[in-house]
């Protein structure tokens, strides 16, 4: 087994201390010859870590597959100085597959007394909304404006590390150790994509708010509400993202929403029908305890569809209920809206409900 160490830059671009200490943290990353930790074997785990007002790189390395028993006892060993691990899918791929070979070894390591920071897991909510062709990591890295000379993947390397046992190439060892190196610098260069959950995770205050009106693609008017809100948190990247019926803007700590109205009449069901007598003249229902005093020619009981009150006006969507009454154009709409005219924003925790809910819609677009 080879052990390489070495000193390495490391770019300021993410407030680490959201995290915890510098001295607590442990980037990793590994090079396996599979998918399979049952089948297949691990040759390499590089690691990144602050220590003497710098940061470091250590890497092990099976120069034999015999070495692989040994590669994971340094590698733990190592482990037991931190208490925070960060990592690119690690929950997903390199954990389970550390202790399925751990397992095979019989050997009593595992991860039990560590805080697991997978960047995947916590960007992959996110992807939608930031509009991310996939989540590997060098799309992260194109999303964030980070260049690469690696040029290899993780399987492609598979045949190389082969190749290399059979003859020790010196070349073949320094792309190895390369592709793992580029791959534990670039995870510290992605640490900024953090923001973005940062930033949606968080509160945001208004700042003002206006009403405007523009033409829709066939010339119709469209009336929007256009929300400006604040963060304590700022993202490195703005972006803007859309999903009917609503559309964000983001530039550093600024977020946009732009939320288009209903304008005409929309419907209130009322949900117990059956308490309820429909008249048709008036297209209205009333409850049963009025309605006994209408003419029995006027009125007929009502249905989940005839059980309403309608009203006319300007109305904002809600994706589910905030604010009463409930609006909506038929009973089964799963988008329903509230009269605008009875919403009040200065009320902070229906505020930061409300844009919680739509930005939710934009990652999710249900």
């Amino acid at each position: 087994m080879n052990t390489i160490e070495k000193t390495i830059a490391f770019p300021d671009t993410y407030p680490l201390e959201r995290i915890g200490r510098l001295e607590d943290m442990l980037f990793f990353d590994i090079e396996t010859t599979g998918f399979s930790g049952e089948y297949s074997h691990l040759y390499l785990i590089g690691c990144t870590f602050y220590r003497n007002k710098c940061w470091n790189l250590i890497q092990w390395f099976a120069d034999t597959i015999d070495a692989e028993e040994e590669l994971l006892h340094n590698f733990f060993c190592f482990l037991r100085q931190f208490r925070i691990l960060i990592h690119f899918n690690g929950d997903g791929f390199d954990i389970p597959y550390l202790k399925k070979r751990c397992s095979h070894f019989d050997l009593p390591y595992d991860f039990s007394s560590l805080t697991s920071i997978d960047i995947y897991r916590r960007i992959k909510p996110y992807r939608k909304l930031l509009g991310l062709d996939s989540l590997k990591q060098k799309a992260i890295e194109h999303f964030l404006g980070i260049s690469r000379t690696d040029t290899y993947s993780g399987g492609e390397l598979i045949q190389v590390y082969e190749d290399y046992l059979h003859t020790h190439s010196e070349n073949l060892y320094d792309l190895l150790l390369l592709h793992n190196e580029d791959d534990l610098k670039g995870m510290p260069s992605i640490l900024p994509i953090l923001s973005y959950p940062d930033f949606f995770g968080h509160s945001f205050r208004l700042t003002r708010q206006s009403l405007r009106q523009e033409q829709d693609e066939s010339g119709n008017p469209l009336d929007l509400l256009d929300l400006f809100c604040e963060s304590d948190y700022s993202v490195p990247v703005s972006f803007q993202a859309k999903c009917f019926p609503v559309q964000c803007s983001v530039y550093q700590n600024n977020l946009t929403l732009s939320i288009e109205l209903f304008k005409g009449t929309l419907k209130h069901f009322y949900p117990n029908y059956k308490d309820y007598y429909y008249l048709p003249w008036e297209d209205t229902a009333i409850h049963k305890s009025i309605g006994e005093y209408v003419d029995k020619n006027a009125r007929q009981k009502a249905t989940a569809k005839t059980c309403y009150t309608k009203k006319e006006g300007c109305f904002l969507p809600q994706i589910t209920p905030i604010w009463e009454p409930v609006m909506k154009y038929d009973p089964k709409d799963k988008l329903s809206y509230a009269s605008l005219d009875q919403i009040d924003f200065a009320d902070p925790k229906r505020f930061c409900l409300y844009i919680s809910q739509m930005l939710t819609h934009l990652c999710t677009g249900k």
